[in-house]
């Protein structure tokens, strides 16, 4: 007893936790404000995030059956409860697996649209890819030819003072391929 007395009439250490009120929450919001609250207390320390619950399985089937129920006539008032309880067991691990293949299916569904979905946006893309890389091709042909067309007057105004010279020598050709023209193809040594 006297023990007893000493630990209570310690005086509490100061570097310890405080002693905080007790609050009980009267609402949700005010649930999650504390919540909240003693989260942000102390914001280095980890918060607590729990696992996902996990599915309910039903009991696999026994495999080998102990109490086999007769068809005999002298069965006791309790087989039926035992009965039931079994039936009632195997409905709910059809109905498990029923869901659970129900599930997949629906799984394998999604899985095959949004493989879809992929391709049909691969098609997409690639179409406007090509509409795209037409219209680049369409730009780059008109600024070729406008540049050709600006070096052609470039080069024809320059040539202009060159042409009267051309224009002779083009004569002298003419001349010489009408003289060719009337020779024999085989003199002038084509086939």
């Amino acid at each position: 007893m006297a023990a007893h007395e000493q630990k209570n009439n310690k005086p509490k250490k100061s570097g310890g936790k405080e002693a905080q009120p007790l609050i009980i929450a009267k609402t949700p919001a005010e649930e999650q404000r504390l919540r909240l609250e003693r989260l942000m207390r102390n914001p280095d320390k980890l918060a607590p995030i729990p696992d996902r619950p996990k599915e309910w399985n039903p009991r696999a089937p026994p495999e080998f059956v102990r109490d086999v129920m007769g068809s005999s006539a002298g069965a006791g008032s309790g087989e039926f409860h035992v009965y039931r309880h079994l039936r009632r067991r195997e409905y709910q691990r059809q109905d498990f697996l029923d869901k659970m293949s129900e599930k997949v299916n629906e799984d394998v569904d999604y899985l095959d649209k949004v493989e879809l979905n992929k391709q049909a946006a691969e098609e997409r893309t690639a179409k406007r890819r090509k509409k795209r890389d037409k219209l680049k091709q369409k730009k780059m042909m008109a600024k070729k030819a406008k540049l050709e067309a600006k070096n052609k007057k470039d080069d024809d105004g320059n040539k202009s003072s060159e042409s009267s010279e051309e224009e002779e020598d083009d004569d002298d050709e003419e001349k010489e391929a009408e003289d060719d023209a009337e020779a024999p193809s085989f003199i002038m040594g084509r086939k």
